[in-house]
């Protein structure tokens, strides 16, 4: 158990993909939703604050590419891992819109010590957010909506968000 919370949190002797896991696994779940969480994140990242982001990616799942032939090694303490995400579309949340756009995106996330932990350096990402927990969200804000505008653009995101959903399957689906 004490060796699972070493690579959680960085640990310099662990696999540097453990934290880029922890990261988008949080990520994936909400964690950046509201303000308040973003303090779950930080032991993962080289970043003091979270920007204000004006849309949230909506994924259907993710992958940290293990196969460390594909890593760019670029020294003892740096290394540049690939993850994949079945992105489902780009959630706007001052229109609360919802535009569809199956894709598989790459990005190459760089991880170096800092202060002998693991950290995810660049590149800043918007939230990337699984579509299930978006669902969930919207449906909770509906709920709390009195403004009967905003609840029938809440209405719609949520029946766009659930008729979404991307079929590749090279990429393993949110938990």
């Amino acid at each position: 158990m004490a060796g699972e919370s070493l690579a959680v949190t960085g640990d310099v002797r662990k696999d540097p993909a453990a934290v880029v896991k922890a990261y988008f696994s949080l990520d994936m779940k909400g964690a950046r939703l509201e303000a308040g969480s973003w303090e779950a994140l930080k032991p993962y990242v080289d970043w003091e604050e979270e920007p204000a982001w004006e849309h949230a990616v909506v994924i259907e799942g993710y992958e940290v590419v293990e196969d460390t032939a594909t890593w760019e090694v670029l020294g003892q303490m740096e290394v540049i891992i690939p993850v994949k995400f079945r992105v489902s579309g780009v959630m706007y949340w001052e229109t609360a819109a919802f535009v569809p756009e199956a894709k598989v995106e790459e990005f190459r996330i760089l991880v170096k010590v800092v202060e002998g932990r693991w950290r995810i350096i660049e590149p800043r990402l918007a939230p990337h957010i699984g579509r299930a927990r978006m669902v969930k969200f919207v449906r909770l804000a509906l709920l709390q909506e009195s403004d009967t505008g905003r609840k029938a653009k809440l209405t719609t995101l949520l029946n766009k968000l659930r008729q979404t959903e991307v079929k590749p399957t090279e990429i393993k689906k949110e938990p």
